[in-house]
């Protein structure tokens, strides 16, 4: 008799129901909830970085090119295309590395010999990374620039 009923049962259960179905799916939806955002932000700060270190690849070529070119003391702006590219200090081609868009202009800005602010330009937006003084260690959050600087022959 309990043969029977089992092999009934058996025979009855081939599927999932809804209810498991279901289950499943609000499991997969909040593993998703929690997931999703996490990997945007570690996307979205990936980019950050990789701006950050490229800031400070352009100030690292700027120093270099202030003690070569200019004795050790940076004048009050250094121009990205003109004066890093042009004397081979930065490869030409330059990008930003968060959005791909190239370069079209920056500088570099210097009071007492110190960094006071750092411009990129593209063909779709100024940027500029703050604070300044975190360009020095390859930090920093890139921001929308307040200054327009559209090209280096101003």
């Amino acid at each position: 008799m309990l043969f029977k009923m089992m092999k009934r049962l058996k025979k009855e259960e081939k599927g999932f129901t809804l209810i498991e179905l279901l289950a499943v799916i609000v499991i997969l939806a909040v593993i998703a909830a929690i997931a999703v955002p996490y990997i945007l932000g570690v996307i979205n700060k990936s980019k950050n970085d990789a701006d950050a270190a490229f800031f400070h690849q352009v100030y690292e070529a700027s120093r270099l090119y202030i003690t070569t070119e200019k004795g050790g003391t940076p004048p009050a702006t250094v121009k990205v295309l003109t004066d890093l590219v042009g004397n081979k200090f930065l490869e030409p081609g330059l990008v930003l590395p968060s959005t791909k868009d190239p370069i079209t202009a920056g500088k570099l800005e210097y009071t007492d010999n110190v960094l006071t602010g750092i411009v990129i330009t593209t063909k779709v937006d100024s940027y500029t990374i703050s604070p300044v003084t975190d360009v020095i260690s390859g930090k920093g959050t890139l921001s929308a620039a307040t200054t327009d600087y559209p090209s280096e022959s101003n």
